[in-house]
C-alpha cells in the first residue's frame, strides 16, 4: 500500500492524539485499528437492546487529559466538574465531601469520625497533594525529569510520603479513622492489584489518580467517553491522517515494516517510524519475542436504573451521594481483607467497589424519552484480578457480580436490584466486564486497563519515556512511561519525540 512517514499501530485515543499532532506538522500518517471503530476503550455504546442510553462502556471519567492537548488540537470537548467529590456510607450515616461547601464537609467529618483531627489531617494531606500536582503535571508533557529533579521539585516531605515509602504507611500515620483511610487508599488501587501497606506500585497508582492536569479533578465528559474519542478522531482526520478500522496489526519489524490483516487478506506498509498504541505484551508478540504477563484487577459494571436507590442516611440526598464517587465497603481494613482473599484465589466475600452516576451531571447520554425517568450507574470493583476468572470465566463473572451486588446492598436502604431498569425484553440493564472479558474483547493482555503496571512519572534514562530499543519504533499508548488512563500524554510525547 505504500510508504508513510509514520504508521500508528492502534487507533485508541493515544494513537489519535499522536496522529493529530504529526499530521498537523505535515507528516504523512496512517492509523491502523483492529476494531470497527477508533477510540479503543474510550468509547460510548448502547449495550442494552431497545434502551436509548449511550454508556461510557469501559473508561468513564477524565482527569489526566491536559488542557494543553485540548487546546493544541482544537478539541470540541466539554468536561464538567463534579461538585461532590465522594460519599462513603458508615453504618446509618456517611462521609460527604462537598466541593461546594467546605463547612458541610467539616461537619460530615466530625459526625463520622467523632472529632476534628481527621478533617484537619485531610486538609493538610490534600494540600500537599495539590502542591505536588501543580508542579508535577506540567512535566508529564516534557522530556523525562530525573528522580532527583522531581524530589527537589515536590519537596522532601511529599517525596517521603508519596514516593519513597508505601502509601499505606503514610495514610495510617496521617488518619485515625478506618473509613477515611479507605477513601484515600482507593485512589491507590484503581485497576491495580497491590497491597498499599507494602507495595510502591500502589503509590504510582495513587499519583496518577491525583495529579491530573495539575488539579487532580475527575471530570465528566459531556456526551460520554465517545465524545472524547470522537473529538480526537475528528482532529486527526482534519489534520490529514488516514485512519483504517478493521485492520489488525500482525507484524512489526525494526526496519519500520508493518503487516496488517483486513478482510481476510494481509497487507504491508512501511513507516519511517512506527508508533505503537498497543500493549507492550502485544508488541513483544508481533516482534517475535517473549511477551510480558500483565494482570488486570477490576470488575466494571454498567447499569441503567429506573431511579436512584434510597440511602440509610436520610440527611443526604441520593443525588448528592451518587453525583460523586460513592464508596462501597472500602474502609482500610475492608480493602486489606479483600486483597488477602483475592490473593488466595477467591472472589472477595465483600467486594470493595465504587459507583457514580454520569447522567446526573450529563443527562445528554439519555435518550429523550428516558430523561427524568432513568439514571445510569457505573461501578468499578477493586481486587478482582484476572486469575479469579481464568478457570470458568462465565461462572466467575456471575459469582463476582452477585457478590458485588450483595456488597452494594449492605450500604443501601433497599436492594439495588429493585432499582434496575428493564429492557423491552424484560432483562435488567446490567453489563459486567472482567479482566478476562477485556482480554478477549479488547485485546488487553491480562485485561490490564493500563496495558501494564504503571511506572513512575520520571526516569533517569532520559528521553520521552516512549523508546523501545528500536530506533524506528516508539510506544505511544498506555504502556509508555507516564501512560495509563485517558490522558493523551503518551500520544503527545511520542509525537514530540519525532518532531523534536
Amino acid at each position: 500500500m505504500g510508504a508513510y512517514d509514520v504508521v500508528v499501530a492502534g487507533g485508541g485515543h493515544n494513537g489519535l492524539v499522536a496522529a493529530a499532532y504529526l499530521a498537523g506538522a505535515g507528516r504523512r500518517v496512517l492509523v491502523l485499528e483492529r476494531q470497527d471503530h477508533a477510540g479503543g476503550l474510550a468509547i460510548s455504546a448502547r449495550p442494552f437492546p431497545g434502551v436509548d442510553v449511550r454508556l461510557s462502556r469501559y473508561s468513564y471519567l477524565v482527569s489526566l487529559l491536559p488542557t494543553k492537548i485540548v487546546k493544541d488540537l482544537g478539541l470540541g470537548l466539554e468536561l464538567r466538574r463534579r461538585r461532590y467529590a465522594s460519599y462513603t456510607p458508615k453504618g446509618d450515616i456517611g462521609l460527604l465531601v462537598d466541593g461546594g461547601d467546605a463547612e458541610r464537609t467539616r461537619r460530615s467529618f466530625l459526625e463520622v469520625t467523632g472529632g476534628e483531627a481527621d478533617h484537619t489531617a485531610w486538609q493538610d494531606f490534600y494540600g500537599m497533594v495539590a502542591r505536588t500536582a501543580q508542579v508535577l503535571a506540567p512535566t508529564l508533557l516534557e522530556p523525562l525529569r530525573t528522580a532527583a529533579e522531581v524530589e527537589r521539585m515536590v519537596g522532601a516531605r511529599a517525596w517521603d510520603e508519596l514516593f519513597a515509602r508505601p502509601i499505606g504507611e503514610t495514610v495510617d500515620e496521617r488518619f485515625g479513622d478506618d473509613t477515611v483511610r479507605g477513601v484515600v487508599l482507593t485512589d491507590a488501587l484503581i485497576g491495580t492489584f497491590a497491597d498499599p501497606a507494602t507495595d510502591l506500585l500502589a503509590n504510582r497508582c495513587f499519583l496518577y489518580h491525583v495529579i491530573g492536569d495539575g488539579t487532580g479533578e475527575w471530570n465528566v465528559p459531556v456526551g460520554g467517553m465517545g465524545a472524547v474519542s470522537g473529538a480526537l478522531e475528528d482532529a486527526a482526520r482534519r489534520a490529514g491522517a488516514e485512519i483504517r478500522t478493521g485492520a489488525e496489526v500482525v507484524g512489526i519489524s525494526p526496519s519500520g515494516e508493518v503487516t496488517f490483516r483486513t478482510e481476510g487478506a494481509e497487507h504491508t506498509v512501511t513507516g519511517g517510524h512506527v508508533l505503537v498504541n498497543l500493549p507492550p505484551a502485544v508488541l513483544d508478540q508481533v516482534l517475535g519475542r517473549a511477551p510480558e504477563q500483565p494482570e488486570g484487577a477490576q470488575l466494571k459494571v454498567n447499569m441503567v436504573l429506573s431511579r436512584l436507590p434510597r440511602l440509610k442516611d436520610g440527611a443526604v440526598d441520593p443525588v448528592a451521594a451518587f453525583s460523586g464517587t460513592f464508596h462501597i465497603n472500602e474502609g482500610r481494613d475492608q480493602l486489606a481483607r479483600a486483597y488477602a482473599q483475592a490473593a488466595a484465589g477467591v472472589i472477595p466475600e465483600l467486594p470493595p467497589a465504587e459507583v457514580y452516576c454520569h447522567s446526573l451531571t450529563d443527562p445528554s447520554i439519555l435518550g429523550p424519552e428516558l430523561r427524568g425517568r432513568a439514571e445510569t450507574l457505573t461501578l468499578f470493583g477493586l481486587h478482582m484480578p484476572a486469575r479469579l476468572f481464568r478457570e470458568n470465566p462465565d461462572k466467575a463473572r456471575e459469582d463476582a457480580l452477585r457478590a458485588t451486588f450483595a456488597s452494594i446492598n449492605t450500604v443501601l436502604a433497599e436492594p439495588i436490584e429493585d432499582c434496575l431498569l428493564r429492557a423491552p425484553d424484560g432483562t435488567p440493564c446490567v453489563e459486567a466486564k472482567t479482566p478476562v472479558d477485556l482480554e478477549n474483547e479488547a485485546g488487553l493482555p491480562g485485561g490490564h486497563i493500563f496495558h501494564r503496571d504503571l511506572s513512575w512519572p520520571y526516569g533517569d534514562e532520559g528521553g520521552w519515556g516512549v523508546e523501545t530499543g528500536h530506533e524506528r519504533i516508539l510506544l505511544c499508548g498506555a504502556g509508555a512511561r507516564r501512560g495509563g488512563g485517558v490522558s493523551g500524554i503518551p500520544g503527545h510525547n511520542a509525537a514530540m519525540a519525532l518532531l523534536g
